[in-house]
């Protein structure tokens, strides 16, 4: 009975398609939109477009397990199986079709069955099967768009023919259940997006109140995303800050990403093998977004038919309006059809952009922190490979680019096809006909191949010379104390300048060749378009008339975005590509090997140290070693000295014990915790209570001890903000004895069992050390394992045992008393110390040494305690603020100010001018270009060959006006970019030292790389592009108002919106990018101090907590990089909708007009302008919005070109004679010197005279004033009243320049500069090369030199690391022996060396220097000991200035000082000594 219902059914329906006259498959090949054949193939074709993405996502569904629902109730199982009855009574019909060879009218009719049969089939299949959330969405949109298009048509088919199909009649119910269906499913799935609607969810989806409001929203909140409402409500009514930021959701955090990216990259480095060359970092990532990138394919292939579907729109627009009959109805239903297709386009492109940033993002974490979790396990040998600058590049540069990656990779394959589909429309359009166009368009797009190579060509060479110059600037700026004090500011400011010429040049062959670029850009459809109009009129493959024409230009629009972006698709790609390759290196580099050094637990054996037969070298691969024959043990709470001359081996001996270098042979086994104090002081940005904390819980009283111990209690208290003081970036804003402090008091707190000290007394006066050694080392660690690295003769009779190195070996082992007897190497290294104390007192060398001595003792005390400190002055910030303060940033809309700031500094409203004029042209002549189309075809007397050429012509002009816009704006952009930088430069370099005193590096560094690059690439084109959009939108809409003069109305009020709806985002817009320009750079600053400061951290072992501060950090950043794209999303698809009522209103009042009321040629006019004024509008919107988040930028750089400078250089009518000074006389004359205008003096009235050839000690405690007293002599901070005069001249009335020259220093700090030997002992070239090695000879350096292969061209890395802490220092010296000025400073210039290499130095200073004046500032007493004059310091006072031998005569401070210094050197020291003796 079934078959034979079914079998009368199917007669029915063939008889009636007959009767239809149907001859073919494709509707007799005419596209009419009227056509009940069009409509219904146009309703399958979406048909089969939802069945391809449904079965796509249950795919997806599949793999994931989570988010499933079963909701198969009994209507939905009943309207399933009516469903599959339909679906397989089409499949029976096509296989009738196939079966009768009678039929002439059955031409692949067969087809259309079989696919109408497997959509009712899955139809049936998508009632019943379990859906994930997504599949939800689709079914409901399928379901009710299928049953609402199917009745429209059947409705349509009854009224036009009187009947209708049976088989039509039957599935009409079901279309209608459908509809049902997707009614109540998507009230159950709004239900279930319901806020805490069910207790029985898992937590992990559960959104806690700090998270974005997305991952509660519910579909129709996801799609608008109008979730993001409470946060741009909350920025309209107040700025933003951080906090009001909503948290990123579960899975967008950085350890989530980074999880899942770690586990994919050790599944594929395990498998890696040698004939496997693909890069795995490419690997890992498409394993882990796969899913997510084909979800984004998704909607980037929807919004690409989209696109390529509206030219026929336009095609059967003006066909309606050829039409001789009036039907409205088409007219309507073409104008529904348009609404759904820009709908789509909408909602598609804005979920392609927003998902594919978002994935991007998600990529960005994941390698920024596989990036930072490799450094802090990179082997030595890799981070001799890989520079601190580097990895920071690594993060910065590479990681960071992948936030563009998927974006980049969907645009560039979804444009290809775009091409090919608008070629396949035009083919539809003209035929072969459009062969012709093929060949200057495929020229075109090979003309853009060579083209996009030269711009990455630029590209490369600009990011090559960027990272130089940032490299170089990242170095002046930290050592930019020592570049003042020497006067090299133009050498280095010049350097910086080199680089950003070179920088510049490829700049400006970049933006220069962008604008011929445009101008191809506009050029080739005008060319294209012609010879398509050409070969039309010749082979009249198609009636030149307002459908092809206009339907040509439309579908050419289409085409040229494809020919022009996919270059820099493809050149963007190729980038990622250099970046994956950089990152694979890096990530594949060695991790530092846990089997160099066994680390358990204290046993109860005695030793708590053993190496046995240990040889270790830095580079595990060559033959040479950095250490050998090591074998010694260390017992528990023994105290272990290690000494040596300069480059023995010291600190190597302390790294291959932390195990940071590769162990060749031996053993090496540490019983217990280990606490570290490195010989440069690492310190990290943040409170000095953080500082020695250092992640552990506050315990106060051991807080407070560590503090005592290690004499901080008297620093912390001279703060305003105590222990809660800021210090700046690598502690630029404490001395250099405050920071090694602080470094000993951490480990100190830490409570480890091994203290691993590397010489951590030398940047502290005697006094200091004596206290530190005492309290700290001798007293809180008295239980403590101590390895103590020192040149510090005195406190190695405490030890219990002394390392004596050299030639980086252990050649003497034992007690002071043991090597004493030994003699050899030990006994110089006490000799020059007893030389050192000689100059005390020559009755030293008898006996009467001992009761001077005592003599002193008895006023101080036999071993100097902190009670007997005085308390040390500070630099007191004013009252309530930090030294190091919080970024400066705008806040709410600052108006014009920036836009007009950037055409000031510039000089560029001229260029700006012409710009703007040229855009006016340009489109001027654009539309006069499309006018003329439309006019001439109504006019029969004009030729094709009139027609074309003129249309030709005023195209090919107005591209000369394009190119023009962009010329002028690229040039704008350019002296901009001059302009900025070299007010940046000028103002930075001529700052005062107080100014990078207070302000972070990164802050500055942040100003001169991603800022400057804003400048350079993005405000120009910016600018141009949003003139050129707002005039593109007002010659859209004139052409439209002149068509059809009603659709002003509705312009202006979708206009007004726009505003209203900018201003509302922009409220909150302006300050996310705002905040996110002050997150960027702690992300930078903490990998940087990690990279420094690696081995601390590793000793310590805190990589975790690292680690997790920097997950917190990339969370701040992408979290406002994160609502930032989706604030931008939500302010396109508003404008994208009210601009889509004007569309849509000038289509349906072009179909409601009368018949003839406007011609074809004014109707393709008008809908070809229609139908770009969305698009145009919304790249103007996007670009504006994106300008006044670039303008940011300038405002942060304005920030720092007003900074106030320090006096001038030279002053030209104030300028010395070339040979002062001649005698190097110095008198201070009541001397007050503050740092801040409320902050109190530092020092307070000194008056003396230093004689001309007179060697001054200058002496006192820690922060009494002696590098403040320097600091003044060379004007580094200039006097609140007083004066001083050299030879008799006012240092105050004369240029800075004039001034530093003329004065020579050591640091306490040595610098030196990347580059080599040569360039850093002569930075300006102004000596030979045999002076250099006479200077390096004399400043014990030349054995070593000689030893180089490259010699005076051998390499010193950033910040001379390949060199030890005394070499540096002797290179410093060496400096100021080529420069023989009169007057010497020394600024603790020999602590960082032994007292040998010391004693030597200062014969040489003695002989080099002896008619020079010298002023030395020495922790050591030896050192100013046989000083002329002494002038001794405290509070910031002058308390004594006379002979060293007359203060030694009486109860003076001076005195005290010596005898402090001689009480921490005696005992069994002078016992030791008396022995030798």
């Amino acid at each position: 009975m079934v078959m034979q219902k079914t079998w009368q059914i199917a007669q029915s329906m063939v008889s009636f398609q007959r009767s239809l006259g149907w001859k073919c498959w494709l509707c007799e090949g005419k596209f009419d939109l009227g056509s009940l054949c069009i409509q219904n193939l146009m309703i399958d074709g979406l048909n089969v477009l939802f069945l391809f993405l449904f079965f796509v996502l249950l795919i997806l569904g599949s793999v994931r397990q989570s988010d499933i629902n079963a909701d198969r109730r009994k209507h939905f199982v009943t309207v399933s199986v009516y469903c599959a009855v339909i679906g397989f009574t089409y499949i029976i019909f096509g296989v009738l079709d196939v079966l009768d060879r009678n039929d002439e009218a059955r031409n692949l009719r067969w087809v259309v069955d079989f696919v109408r049969g497997l959509v009712w089939i899955s139809l049936a299949v998508s009632l019943i099967v379990r859906r994930i959330r997504w599949v939800r969405v689709l079914v409901i949109v399928w379901w009710a768009s299928f049953s609402l298009l199917t009745s429209a048509l059947n409705v349509e088919v009854l009224l036009k023919m009187q009947g209708i199909l049976m088989i039509d009649i039957v599935s009409w119910p079901a279309n209608l259940m459908l509809l049902l269906c997707a009614w109540k499913h998507f009230r159950q799935s709004a239900s279930q997006n319901m806020p805490d609607q069910s207790l029985s969810e898992p937590l992990v989806g559960k959104c806690d109140t700090r998270r974005t409001e997305l991952c509660q929203a519910s579909f129709i909140s996801c799609l608008t995303f109008s979730w993001l409402h409470p946060l741009l409500h909350l920025g309209y009514t107040k700025p933003l800050n951080l906090d009001d930021v909503p948290d990123l959701a579960s899975e967008d955090e950085a350890f989530l990403a980074y999880q899942k990216f770690y586990d994919a990259w050790g599944c594929f480095r395990r498998d890696k093998n040698s004939t496997n060359t693909h890069n795995l970092v490419i690997r890992a990532l498409a394993k882990v977004y796969m899913k997510e990138m084909i979800t984004v394919g998704v909607y980037a292939f929807l919004r690409t038919v989209t696109v390529v579907v509206l030219p026929l729109f336009l095609y059967a627009f003006v066909q309606y309006s050829m039409c001789k009959e009036e039907n409205t109805i088409d007219g309507v239903f073409l104008v529904g059809c348009l609404v759904i297709i820009k709908v789509t386009e909408s909602l598609s492109q804005r979920h392609w952009f927003f998902n594919s940033r978002r994935s991007g993002m998600q990529m960005r974490s994941a390698l920024m922190v596989a990036v930072y979790q490799k450094q802090l396990k990179l082997s030595s040998l890799g981070r001799r490979r890989h520079t601190t600058g580097e990895i920071v590049n690594y993060i910065a540069v590479d990681a960071y680019r992948m936030g563009e990656f998927p974006w980049w990779f969907h645009l560039g394959w979804s444009l290809t096809v775009q091409l090919f589909l608008g070629i396949g429309v035009l083919f539809f359009i003209v035929g072969v006909g459009v062969l012709p166009g093929l060949v200057p368009l495929i020229v075109c797009a090979f003309l853009n191949v060579p083209f996009a190579k030269f711009l990455q060509n630029c590209q490369s060479r600009i990011m090559v010379a960027q990272d130089e110059r940032l490299r170089a600037i990242s170095e002046i700026l930290n050592n930019m104390k020592i570049i003042k004090l020497q006067s090299w500011e133009v050498k280095f400011k010049n350097l910086i300048e080199s680089f950003r010429e070179k920088e510049f040049k490829w700049l400006t062959e970049l933006q220069v060749k962008k604008a011929y670029g445009i101008a191809l850009y506009w050029l080739s459809p005008t060319i294209v378009s012609s010879v398509i109009f050409m070969g039309c009129a010749i082979w009249r493959t198609a009636p030149l008339d307002a459908s092809t024409i206009f339907t040509v230009l439309a579908a050419l629009r289409m085409v040229a975005e494809p020919v022009r972006t996919i270059p820099d698709a493809l050149s963007m790609l190729i980038q990622v590509k250099v970046s994956f390759n950089r990152l694979q290196v890096f990530l594949l580099e060695d991790d530092l090997n846990d089997e160099h050094v066994q680390r358990v637990q204290p046993q109860d054996s005695a030793n708590i140290l053993r190496i046995r037969a240990g040889a270790f070298s830095w580079d595990p691969y060559t033959t040479a070693t950095t250490l050998r024959g090591l074998d010694f043990e260390v017992r528990k709470g023994e105290k272990v000295a290690v000494c040596g001359p300069v480059g023995a081996g010291k600190s190597s001996l302390l790294y291959a014990i932390l195990g940071e270098i590769p162990k060749i042979s031996g053993t090496v086994d540490v019983f217990g915790t280990v606490a570290y104090v490195s010989q440069t002081s690492w310190i990290q940005s943040g409170t000095i209570r953080d500082n020695i904390l250092f992640g552990k819980p506050m315990d106060k009283t051991s807080y407070s001890k560590a503090i005592k111990a290690c004499a901080l209690d008297k620093d912390i208290e001279s703060f305003d903000h105590g222990d809660l003081t800021e210090i700046g970036q690598r502690g630029l804003n404490i001395s250099g004895g405050q920071k090694q402090r602080i470094q000993l008091a951490r480990a100190v707190y830490n409570d480890a069992d091994i203290y691993l000290l590397d010489d951590p007394f030398s940047a502290v006066d005697a006094h200091t050390a004596a206290i530190l050694f005492n309290d700290c080392v001798m007293g809180a660690l008295a239980k403590k394992t101590v390895i103590l690295v020192t040149h510090q003769i005195e406190f190695l009779t405490a030890a219990d045992r002394i390392l004596v190195m050299e030639g980086r070996e252990i050649i003497q082992m034992g007690s002071f008393k043991d090597l004493l007897m030994a003699g050899t190497a030990f006994e110089q290294l006490v000799n020059a110390h007893k030389d050192a104390i000689t100059v005390l007192d020559p009755e030293i060398d008898g006996h009467g040494g001992e009761s001077e001595v005592n003599r002193l003792d008895q006023s101080m005390g036999a071993y100097p305690t902190k009670q007997n400190s005085e308390a040390e002055i500070s630099v007191k910030p004013q009252a309530g603020i930090q030294l190091t303060e919080d970024e400066e940033k705008e806040i709410g809309d600052v108006g014009w100010k920036p836009y007009l700031d950037y055409l000031s500094v510039s000089k560029g409203s001229l260029l700006l001018g012409l710009s703007t004029f040229s855009q006016i042209a340009f489109i001027a002549l654009q539309l006069a270009a499309t006018y003329w189309l439309a006019v001439a075809i109504q006019i029969p007397h004009i030729g094709s060959g009139i027609l074309i050429g003129t249309y030709a012509g005023i195209s090919a002009i107005s591209a000369v006006f394009a190119f023009l816009r962009s010329w002028f704006a690229a040039h704008l952009g350019l002296k901009a970019s001059k302009a900025f930088f070299s007010g940046f430069t000028n103002s930075v370099f001529k700052a005062p030292m107080l100014f990078f005193d207070s302000t972070p590096i990164g802050r500055i560094l942040a100003r001169a790389s991603s800022d400057l690059s804003v400048l350079d690439f993005d405000i120009p084109f910016s600018m141009s592009f949003v003139m050129a959009g707002a005039i593109e939108v007002i010659g859209n809409i004139g052409v439209a108002t002149s068509v059809t003069w009603q659709i002003i109305f509705v312009a202006i009020l979708a206009m007004i919106a726009t505003s209203c709806v900018q201003r509302y985002y922009l409220a909150s817009a302006r300050e996310l990018i705002r905040i996110n320009g002050t997150t960027k750079a702690p992300v930078m600053n903490h990998a940087a101090e990690t990279s420094l400061g690696v081995v601390t951290i590793r000793a310590f072992d805190m990589m975790d907590r690292f680690f997790q501060n920097y997950l917190k950090l990339i969370d701040m950043d992408a979290k406002l990089f994160f609502h930032s794209n989706a604030a931008m999303e939500w302010l396109v698809i508003r404008i994208e909708l009210l601009q889509n009522l004007t569309l849509f209103t000038i289509a349906l009042l072009l179909v409601l007009l009368p018949q003839g009321a406007v011609t074809p040629g004014f109707v393709g006019l008008s809908l070809s302008y229609a139908l770009t004024l969305t698009s145009t509008l919304v790249f103007t919107s996007r670009w504006y919005c994106s300008l006044a988040n670039y303008i940011v930028s300038v405002e942060r750089i304005k920030q720092f070109m007003h900074i106030p400078s320090e006096p001038p250089a030279i002053v030209d009518d104030k300028r010395p004679p070339s040979s002062w000074p001649s005698q190097g006389r110095i008198e201070l004359l009541d001397l007050k010197i503050k740092y801040r205008p409320n902050a109190p003096l530092v020092l307070k009235g000194i008056s003396c005279t230093f004689k001309e050839g007179a060697r001054v000690g200058v002496v006192g405690r820690t922060g009494s004033g002696k590098t403040t007293l320097i600091s003044a002599l060379f004007r580094l901070v200039e006097p609140v009243s007083g004066r001083i005069f050299i030879d008799g001249l006012d240092i105050c009335s004369i240029g800075l320049k004039d001034l530093r020259m003329k004065l020579s220093i050591i640091p306490q700090e040595p610098a030196l500069f990347r580059g080599s030997i040569r360039t850093n002992l002569d930075p300006l070239g102004l000596y030979s090369d045999n002076e250099i090695w006479e200077a390096i000879e004399k400043c014990q350096l030349k054995s070593t030199v000689l030893s180089l292969p490259n010699l005076l061209d051998s390499s010193v890395s950033d910040e001379g690391e390949n060199w030890s802490a005394g070499q540096r220092q002797l290179f410093c010296l060496g400096r100021v022996l080529l420069k023989r000025n009169r007057i010497l400073v020394l600024d603790e210039a020999t602590a960082s060396i032994d007292s040998a290499t010391d004693a030597v130095l200062q014969r040489i200073i003695r002989q080099e220097f002896s008619r020079c004046t010298v002023v030395t500032v020495a922790h050591r007493v030896p050192t100013v000991i046989d000083s002329d004059m002494v002038m001794v310091l405290s509070y910031g006072k002058l308390v004594e200035f006379d002979e060293p031998s007359k203060l030694m005569e009486v109860n003076s401070y001076f005195s005290k000082l010596v005898a402090e210094y001689w009480s921490s050197c005696r005992g069994n020291s002078m016992q030791g000594l008396s022995n030798y003796q």
